[in-house]
């Protein structure tokens, strides 16, 4: 238990039954008395209609006094709590609690990406969003599913098989997604010309029957192959894969339109603007629409793209069942045990019954996902609609510059993870030249480089991405952090080899290691509120401070030189230093993880 769950028992025992929905508590300023502080007496001071002053000095009367409590120090309407420094230190250097069970069930769906290119720059964001809020929520207790949506029946896939056969492309050159990409970016040029846009749209309109249809799987699966290749090195995991045509053979989309049947907000107009078409009214959501109809079926009888989400919807939250499964199997230089991809022919797996959906997807797609909800109230699911999660995030500038898939102003991820890691490894011969791993340390830190770069700034915020930048062994990177705990594995590892491990003696800490201990004391609180607020950055930008305390510490001085020396300190205050380094290190190695990142053990 950490060190404000303690606090918060005591002055749960103070406030003698008066129940409040929570208990603030912070750590003090500098320059101020105590460690953590509470506001709670003005919290209070309303309800009591006393002043701040007088709660708080009740309050301090009525707390009890174990022997880890130094003092309680009354700041106004503030009480600061001094802890024992021995006592804060000694829970610094112990080993994280395991987070309990929880019980909510949750599903996220990420990357889901029309396979018809190599994956961009722009699609990084998404990726290592989802699979880093993933493994926070996983390490935090939640059950958690991870989807990839494979949208095989839309127009863009339709459009690049086309271009496969107009311009007799066989046999492929390098990837097979990158060559499939070239192909589509072509057929786009060609669509620019007025003299052979209908003739091509004849074509792919022939094209996305058959995919509807289910004819083209091998040639989808071929792509998608190849995209997965990409995904897998970029570090995520998934644990299914949903296929479009699936979905709609399995007869979901039927499924979910029964559920709305005799609702006065689904109707077939037999005039007007919308005759034939199955519609949905949403100006009860939205009433600022000038034309608040949505269309699930045209006229023609074909499904629109807010239907096949809106089943695709009903199914992750259990209302929907048909779907059938079988082991994906492998990608080249990957074994996937775990992997499930949708099959016709494969096995019923049992319901997931998810009780909340997060769905990673730009912030440009924020109406549509509004619609989902509203398709769940209306469709009699309220609370299901509440549990609904859009992970927006912004996109991603690419040195300044936007980017466009169908114009070929992109950069593929396979070819920045390259770059990366022959940069990294540039680095790591200069700084290492001796190192017996350079190739598997720059994997690790061009790796880091990205995925950190992705998660480090607030979702709703633009990123303008610069590897050369993202690569630094200084400022706020990922492969700061990875030196960092790199730094704390090869003093540990000294340690050991030289015989100089001791046995801790916690009087003896000085005011550096308890501002270090305090800051690690941060760890579980920080994972806990970005499970909670579903913010891997959050986590990014807690590790950022715990490195950088940490550096701060191995590098303090004072009037006769290092003021922390780990290897030459006296028995008792080097076990010290030692315990909360390896604590230290653990945090950043778990963090790191966290966030999808390796921690190698030399840099």
């Amino acid at each position: 238990m950490g060190p404000k769950s303690l606090l918060r028992d005591l002055l749960r025992q103070a406030l003698e039954g008066l129940e409040v929905p929570e208990i603030p508590l912070q750590e003090t300023p500098e320059g101020h008395p105590g460690d953590y502080g509470t506001p709670l007496a003005f919290t209070l001071a309303r309800r009591l209609r006393r002043s701040p002053e007088a709660i708080a000095r009740e309050l301090q009367a009525r707390l009890p006094q174990p022997p880890w409590l130094k003092a309680v120090h009354q700041v106004g309407g503030y009480l600061n709590f001094e802890l024992d420094p021995a006592f804060l230190l000694q829970l610094a250097a112990a080993p994280l609690p395991v987070p309990p069970p929880a019980e909510t069930r949750i599903l996220i769906e990420h990357t889901s990406v029309n396979p018809n290119k190599e994956l961009h720059v722009g699609h990084l964001r998404n990726i290592c969003l989802g699979d880093a809020l993933a493994r926070i929520l996983r390490y935090s207790g939640h059950p958690v599913r991870v989807l990839n949506y494979i949208d095989d029946t839309g127009r863009q896939v339709a459009e690049s098989l086309y271009a496969l056969e107009r311009y007799g492309l066989e046999a492929p050159e390098g990837k097979y997604d990158h060559w499939v990409g070239k192909a589509y970016v072509r057929l786009h040029g060609e669509l620019q010309d007025p003299s052979k846009a209908a003739e091509i749209e004849a074509q792919v309109q022939r094209y996305l029957h058959r995919l509807e249809g289910g004819e083209l799987r091998e040639a989808v699966a071929r792509i998608v192959a190849a995209n997965l290749e990409t995904m897998l090195a970029l570090g995520a995991r998934y644990d299914l894969l949903v296929w479009e045509s699936d979905l709609l053979q399995a007869g979901l989309l039927a499924q979910a339109l029964k559920l709305f049947e005799g609702h006065p907000e689904v109707t077939r107009p037999q005039e007007g603007k919308y005759a034939g078409a199955l519609i949905m009214d949403v100006r009860r959501f939205f009433p600022e629409l000038e034309d608040p109809y949505v269309v699930l079926l045209r006229s023609n009888g074909t499904a629109t793209y807010t239907a096949k989400d809106i089943a695709f919807q009903f199914w992750k939250m259990g209302l929907l069942q048909g779907l059938r499964f079988r082991p994906y199997g492998a990608v080249e230089g990957f074994t996937l045990p775990e992997l499930w991809t949708s099959a016709p022919q494969g096995e019923a797996l049992e319901p997931f019954l998810a009780q909340e959906t997060i769905n990673t997807v730009d912030v440009r797609q924020a109406f549509p996902q509004a619609v989902l909800r509203a398709a769940l109230e209306i469709a009699g699911y309220p609370e299901l609609a509440q549990r609904a999660y859009h992970l927006a995030y912004e996109t991603v500038l690419l040195e300044g510059a936007q980017m466009s898939g169908r114009r070929g102003h992109t950069v593929s991820i396979d070819e920045v993870l390259q770059e990366a890691r022959e940069r990294a490894l540039k680095v790591v011969r200069e700084k290492n030249p001796q190192h017996p791993d350079p190739e598997g340390v720059a994997r690790a830190v061009g790796l880091a480089a990205i995925r950190f770069a992705m998660v480090r700034i607030e979702p709703k915020k633009q990123i303008d991405f610069r590897l050369q930048e993202a690569l630094s062994l200084e400022g706020d990177t990922g492969p700061y952090i990875q030196y960092a705990q790199a730094r704390a594995a090869s003093l540990l590892r000294r340690a050991e080899e030289e015989g100089l491990e001791a046995t801790p003696d916690f009087t003896q800490g000085t005011a550096y290691e308890r501002r270090l201990g305090k800051e690690m004391l941060r760890f579980s609180e920080v994972v806990a509120e970005a499970a909670t607020r579903r913010s891997p950055h959050l986590l990014a930008q807690y590790l950022l401070s715990l490195a950088s305390t940490w550096n701060a510490y191995y590098n303090a001085k004072d009037a006769q030189g290092p003021a922390t020396p780990v290897l030459t300190a006296p028995p008792g205050l080097r076990g010290l230093r030692l315990a909360l380094i390896r604590q230290l290190r653990e945090e950043l190695r778990l963090g790191l993880e966290l966030l999808g990142i390796e921690a190698p053990a030399s840099m």
